[in-house]
């Protein structure tokens, strides 16, 4: 089956269910050879920010790129709806309207295996001053197939704790000297919604809806999704069930977790504590005092856990070569340090928490360390497959038994694994 073709039930599948910068740029690389004519490139790299900033700063490194390279006539950063993306993303290949290249999360595995990807590696390998050594394995393996590179992971953003100390402070509460533990947060968080009528803790983009979100919180247990292999599903295990059960308690029993259907955005002040990206710091307006932690333990110890997003270049451009040129000087070691004050990088060389500081207000050097440094490394991903289009409409419809006061945990898991694991074993 072609690409487009293996694409397009992809893209049909996506839009049935709705699915869920300052500084100066580096130097240009030295000119690339091309048979292209000067200004006969047209770029286009589809994104899913809308922020000005990081925008701004993609066009700056775009502009110091065409300046060495004549053959460049423009290169645009198409923002897309994030909650679209994916839908957007593979009717345009389906189409025939693809970008040149694209960012990518839980849709990299289905793009691999349809080709649809350019394979990077010795491209990077062979770019003077790239340094494919720097990268670390522990988040390449995402975007990999046979030691073979298809999309450079630009964005490797833990997640975190975040901690309303103020809300903490009004209820009378305070964090446990050490490391807390997912109990102690469920007790703290109770406290805080008996005392103020804030939420407890909120597990952001969750909503009762992106169950692979929960990941931040299951993996605590020792859980996963699914086998190693990807083919059997693992929801039904006992530390599946005793994660579940903790989280329905919390919103059903203790009330240290909002229930369905009510909203509480942390960074508006509306809850204790809220589980995100590290990434998630920019919204951070000062209007009360906070802390960032690592993820609490759970009955496992301490683990960590990361959302990815990776760029490659389609295979489907009409100029490939111009293209991985551009990803090459992207993500130079130069570049990487300018796009880590927005997406934790992938190279050893930029994290510490010195460096990261060295662009991020929000956020100490300390606690960049603590949050990102030190969890990268022996992180696990966000639960990612292939048709993830699908395997999240199913899951979602089984899921939604879960939450309910009355619902047998334990049956429910059992009734996501019969409705996921047909699509897992395809």
């Amino acid at each position: 089956m072609n690409t487009a073709k293996k694409l397009f039930s992809a893209a049909a599948l996506t839009a049935s269910i709705g699915l869920v910068a300052a500084g100066c740029a580096a130097s240009p690389p030295e000119p690339v050879e091309t048979e292209a004519a000067p200004g006969s490139v047209d770029l286009r790299m589809s994104v899913w920010t809308s922020n000005e900033d990081q925008l701004a700063l993609f066009d700056s490194i775009a502009e110091a790129y065409k300046t060495d390279h004549p053959e460049i006539g423009s290169i645009t950063f198409e923002s897309l709806p994030f909650a679209d993306y994916n839908t957007t993303l593979t009717t345009q290949i389906a189409g025939g309207n693809a970008p040149d290249l694209a960012w990518m999360g839980d849709l990299s595995k289905d793009l691999i295996a349809a080709d649809a990807l350019v394979p990077l590696t010795d491209k990077l390998e062979a770019t003077k001053g790239w340094d494919y050594d720097d990268l670390l394995g522990s988040v390449t393996a995402e975007f990999s197939v046979d030691d073979e590179l298809y999309a450079y992971p630009f964005s490797n953003s833990p997640f975190a704790l975040y901690v309303n100390t103020d809300l903490l402070t009004a209820a009378g509460q305070t964090l446990p000297t050490g490391d807390p533990t997912w109990e102690d947060i469920s007790t703290i968080g109770a406290a805080v919604n008996a005392a103020t009528g804030k939420a407890g803790f909120v597990i952001r983009d969750f909503d009762y809806s992106s169950w692979n979100n929960l990941a931040t919180v299951w993996t605590g247990w020792g859980a996963s999704a699914w086998s190693e292999d990807g083919a059997t599903c693992t929801f039904d295990s006992p530390e599946m069930v005793d994660a579940f059960q903790f989280l329905h308690d919390a919103a059903f029993v203790d009330k240290s977790m909002p229930g369905p259907g009510v909203a509480a955005d942390f960074f508006a002040g509306d809850a204790a504590f809220t589980v995100a990206q590290v990434s998630r710091a920019s919204l951070l307006d000062g209007t009360f005092a906070y802390d960032v932690i690592p993820l609490p333990a759970g009955p496992e110890g301490d683990y960590s856990v990361i959302g990815q997003a990776g760029v490659g270049v389609l295979s489907s451009s009409a100029h490939t070569q111009e293209a991985t040129d551009f990803l090459a000087y992207l993500t130079d070691p130069e570049n990487a340090a300018l796009l880590a004050q927005y997406f934790p990088p992938p190279r050893a060389s930029l994290l510490t928490g010195e460096k990261l500081a060295e662009n991020n207000a929000k956020l100490t050097a300390d606690q960049l360390q603590t949050v990102v440094v030190d969890q990268v490394p022996d992180s696990v991903t966000l639960p990612n497959h292939t048709n993830p289009a699908e395997i999240a409409q199913k899951g979602k419809a089984a899921f939604d038994a879960m939450w309910v006061a009355d619902a047998d945990v334990e049956a429910v898991l059992g009734e996501v694994c019969e409705a996921i694991q047909p699509v897992l074993a395809n």
